[in-house]
């Protein structure tokens, strides 16, 4: 099991990034590329290789488990999931076991009963469709009982190391008080991040964010005192300590 991925204590404040008349800049006017390299720059240093907090074997069980995860946390699906994966890792094992069982597992989990529903039903189109296997594109995923184009972005980056950014509650968060790619809607985060962010960066920047906005730019308490975009951030959520 992995440990979460909790981000570095702050480290000494750097210079602080500013408008030509000298006062910080504001509003929802994208940062500067460069400014955006920082941002990313520093989470690389802090966690080099982030990590996903969901639990899994393999693509499947990383699809189901992401599935779950809906309006859910990430401890709680893990400890449902560790029996019901134990037994069930592919679409044949877990169409085996039948929507009654699957839905004893994940009781624990809200809305639990239609999330059963729908594990069977993707687990029965990956064998009629599929062959089995979790298909690697996201039109094919989002043909899937359950799975929608968060979830898809998921899988896909995860299981299949392709760039994309899932954008939960955290990564919309973090993205607008940073202004790495400010937006109304998920879909915009998503696309400005696609554009804001370097490839060298991308494979791993979803984590990242996700993970600050978890555990440091929270959202009704930001731990700001620790944060290591402090000196960039001019968020008028920002908490003075």
């Amino acid at each position: 099991m992995d440990q979460p991925n909790r981000p570095a204590r702050a480290r000494p404040p750097a210079k602080r990034i500013t408008s030509a008349k000298g006062g910080a800049k504001s509003g929802p006017r994208p940062r500067k590329p460069a400014e955006i390299r920082e941002i990313f720059e520093r989470f690389r240093a802090a966690n080099p290789e982030p990590k996903g907090e969901l639990e899994s074997v393999n693509a499947f069980t990383l699809l189901v488990a992401v599935v779950l995860s809906a309006q859910a946390t990430d401890a709680g699906v893990n400890k449902a999931t560790r029996k019901l994966f134990a037994i069930a890792d592919t679409p044949q094992k877990m169409l085996a076991l039948g929507e009654e069982t699957v839905r004893e597992h994940i009781k624990t989990i809200g809305l639990y009963r239609n999330k059963a529903k729908n594990v069977i039903a993707l687990s029965e189109k990956l064998i009629a469709e599929f062959g089995g296997e979790v298909p690697t594109t996201r039109e094919a995923l989002e043909s899937l009982p359950g799975v929608g184009r968060k979830t898809a972005n998921v899988v896909l980056n995860i299981a299949f190391g392709e760039i994309t950014h899932a954008v939960d509650t955290h990564v919309f968060r973090v993205s607008n008080r940073l202004r790495i790619a400010p937006g109304k809607n998920v879909l915009q985060v998503e696309l400005g991040l696609e554009k804001a962010i370097p490839d060298e960066f991308g494979r791993h920047a979803h984590h990242w964010l996700i993970l600050h906005g978890r555990y440091t730019c929270k959202a009704l308490r930001p731990e700001c005192g620790r944060c290591i975009q402090n000196d960039l951030c001019d968020s008028p959520d920002k908490r003075v300590t």
